[in-house]
């Protein structure tokens, strides 16, 4: 069996996309050298009513120059796409990923059809599709959403397992035959073998399900924190104020990268204290929760009562289903603190994972923590705050039911730009052999695991950092799109 071109039938294209590819960075080059160094008349100005005008001369032949380059880069690698889609492997590794990415492109077409139809219903969210930066980010974004849960939790994309060596793959390059095939087999290495004999491809989309699982929830968790601590800080200000920024200050004084290390050391993990942490910081969210529900409902008790018992309980399942591992809470030469039994603890989190949880969380939170603060400062003096104020309401339904909703917008953007700092460190950890197995096919650690013969093998290494690279510039760009359109909410 003869290996794989990257295009197969398809390459007869790829003049056409390398010039349109050149023809983009010319421009986009010119473009920025103009906008910088030609005359001031032809650069965008603004109008009295605050708009921009638009370029002109030859600024504005740049642009359209910019423009139209991309619409033709897209076009191409639609029909790329498509192609592949429809030809397989006879369009190459091309043809052959997007034939094994089919049930992603099929999700992907149907949410964006839904989210445009009625997205003048959808808030914020409905809004994000008037904006091209930010359709193209969600679009990215939600690729490798998909791509990890598809992949990960439901192995509908993998090729082959991606913990199995296979004999003769060893350092194979992309589109290689797989040696000794069998029917039931894929037939095709299609992003090729790394220094263990292992399907890089498939490794791809583990890593990409390790990468969803964790970074937004970990934001989330410190969001949570952040939330429930910032908001009394910003908003009773006085002693309270002083000592939590205080204890935020001081955590943020450390490196990230040795704070990161000294929590995720073995030495560290024995002593038991990211488990302490980990129930500190993940009681978190039960508290707010608590005080949101009480806050909104405190007149409706015959509501408010049942709500609570059911959320609360379902949440406090939860919490310990998370700290416990194979029973036990904290498990040590020392002594043993027990957890939920193995029948009942349905959240299976090993405590390499748990402890890089705990680390992102633990470093996230002071920033998040310091946001809330300065937006509840700001906010806690406008009119209607004190319109709650004059009303009788309690300083709780106050802080979360009049500040929190009007900080939503720089929250929001925030949350998208830490999912991208929580990625890279993700991949940081990964990088340097900290926190998950040696085996675990994050991105971090295959780029590790193929830096070493970078300059000989270069595609083990390089799947994994495009990936990381074009999800966190996918976070980026969606921040970009949520910032611009809550600017006109």
């Amino acid at each position: 069996m003869e290996p794989l071109t990257w295009t197969g039938t398809l390459s007869g294209l790829n003049v056409a996309f390398f010039a349109v590819v050149v023809a983009l960075a010319l421009s986009v080059v010119a473009r920025m050298f103009f906008a910088v160094f030609g005359p001031a008349a032809a650069r965008p100005g603004v109008n009295s009513d605050g708009t921009l005008t638009g370029p002109v001369g030859v600024s504005g032949v740049l642009s359209k120059a910019v423009r139209y380059s991309f619409f033709a880069l897209a076009t191409l690698v639609l029909i790329y796409v498509l192609g592949g889609v429809i030809l397989g492997t006879r369009a190459g590794i091309v043809g052959g990923l997007a034939r094994n990415m089919l049930p992603v492109w099929i999700a992907l077409i149907v949410l964006f059809a839904v989210s445009i139809t009625f997205k003048r219903k959808l808030g914020l969210y409905g809004k994000l599709f008037d904006s091209t930066i930010g359709m193209i980010g969600f679009a990215l974004v939600m690729f490798w959403v998909f791509t990890g849960i598809m992949g990960g939790a439901f192995d509908m994309l993998i090729t082959h397992d991606p913990l199995s060596q296979f004999p003769g793959m060893k350092n194979k390059l992309p589109g290689t035959p797989l040696s000794g095939a069998g029917e039931q087999d894929y037939q095709w290495f299609l992003l090729g073998g790394d220094n263990l004999a292992r399907d890089v491809f498939s490794r791809l989309i583990k890593g990409a399900w390790i990468v969803v699982k964790i970074a937004p929830m970990a934001t989330l968790f410190a969001f949570m924190v952040g939330i429930t601590l910032g908001l009394p800080a910003g908003y009773y200000s006085g002693r309270l104020d002083t000592f939590l920024s205080f204890l935020a200050n001081l955590i943020l004084a450390f490196p990230v990268i040795l704070l990161f290390y000294l929590l995720v050391t073995p030495e560290i993990v024995a002593t038991g204290i990211p488990n302490f942490m980990a129930a500190v910081l993940f009681a978190f969210p039960i508290i707010f929760c608590a005080v949101l529900l009480n806050a909104r409902y405190f007149t409706q008790p015959a509501l408010r009562t049942p709500l609570l018992i059911v959320v609360l309980g379902g949440l406090v399942w939860t919490y310990l289903a998370l700290i416990s591992n194979n029973g036990s809470i904290v498990a040590n030469d020392s002594y043993r603190i027990p957890g939920l039994p193995a029948a009942v603890d349905w959240i299976d989190m090993g405590s390499g994972l748990l402890t890089v949880f705990v680390a992102v969380v633990f470093v996230n939170a002071p920033t998040v923590f310091r946001i809330v603060r300065g937006l509840a400062l700001d906010i806690k003096t406008r009119d209607y705050v004190a319109a709650a104020q004059t009303r009788g309401e309690g300083p709780w339904y106050i802080m979360l039911w009049e500040i929190l909703p009007n900080a939503r917008g720089p929250l929001i953007v925030d949350f998208c730009l830490r999912i991208g700092y929580t990625t890279i460190l993700l991949g940081t950890l990964g990088f340097f052999g900290l926190g998950l197995e040696s085996e675990s096919p994050d991105w971090g650690t295959t780029i590790n695991s193929g830096r070493q013969l970078l300059s000989i093998y270069p595609h083990a290494a390089m799947a994994p950092a495009f990936a990381l690279m074009t999800l966190v510039l996918g976070l980026n760009l969606l921040a970009d799109g949520l910032r611009e359109e809550s600017l006109r909410d």
